[in-house]
């Protein structure tokens, strides 16, 4: 049987304080936009490469927006501070209640013809 060193009985390191403060002030802006927009926010967080999370969200009026997070983790704590009710992805009854504005609808289909 072999003792155990106190580094390994410790409890669990605190998480790090950079990652909590930038998840808190996406928190921030979260909560921000979902009060703007019906007061409740339903989103997804998904990888945008291996710089950057992004998290979609749709206000309970149908506005969608999105915050940049620095790692997946940052976004996920984010999204939690703030109440963002989370799916696993951004499909079905969560996409059908995004309310589009003309200017998107110009600038996708700009994207689709090439300009």
């Amino acid at each position: 049987m072999r003792d155990m060193s106190s580094a390994e009985t410790a409890t669990p390191a605190a998480p790090d304080a950079r990652a909590e403060r930038r998840a808190k002030r996406i928190a921030k802006h979260i909560g921000s936009f979902a009060k703007q927009h019906g007061g409740s926010a339903d989103g997804v967080v998904e990888y945008v490469g291996g710089i950057a999370t992004r998290i979609v969200m749709v206000g309970a009026d149908g506005a969608w927006g999105d915050q940049v997070a620095p790692t997946y983790a940052v976004g996920r704590r984010a999204a939690e501070l703030a109440g963002l009710t989370l799916h696993d992805s951004f499909e079905g009854e969560l996409a059908l209640r995004v309310r589009t504005s003309p200017y998107e609808w110009k600038r996708m289909a700009g994207i689709q013809l090439g300009g």
